[in-house]
């Protein structure tokens, strides 16, 4: 099995419905995803996925995320904008997308999300 993981950025402001403390009031972070992408098998060129090719997976992804109020965007309007959902969001998206670009070749294995430079939130499958 092969694994290609890419890192990116984006900030956005959300606060949390049905918590008590300091995050139920509306407020910001500078977010870092992770996707980790798996596959038994290389391409004609050697490669899982070209990072570049991952990069252009994770952008609209993170252009809709990024300086805007989470609570605002689906499925957060519905959901919490906690780190824990949104390392889902990151992975159901590029999954998608990688299933269609591959034809099922290459997958997300995980993906995390720094709410904080000390605090992460991974998703799997």
């Amino acid at each position: 099995m092969y694994e290609v993981t890419v890192e990116s950025d984006f900030s956005s402001g959300h606060y949390l419905r049905n918590y008590v403390g300091k995050c139920e009031n509306p407020h910001g972070h500078n977010y870092k995803v992770r996707v980790t992408l798996a596959g038994a098998s290389l391409d004609d060129t050697g490669l899982l996925l070209d990072f570049k090719l991952l990069k252009q997976v994770m952008r609209p992804v993170i252009e809709r995320l990024d300086h805007f109020m989470l609570n605002d965007i689906e499925p957060f309007t519905v959901i919490n904008p906690s780190a824990e959902n949104l390392s889902k969001y990151f992975y159901d998206e590029t999954n998608k997308q990688l299933a269609e670009m591959t034809q099922g070749r290459v997958r997300v294995k995980d993906c995390t999300i720094w709410e904080t430079d000390t605090t992460t939130a991974t998703y799997y499958e």
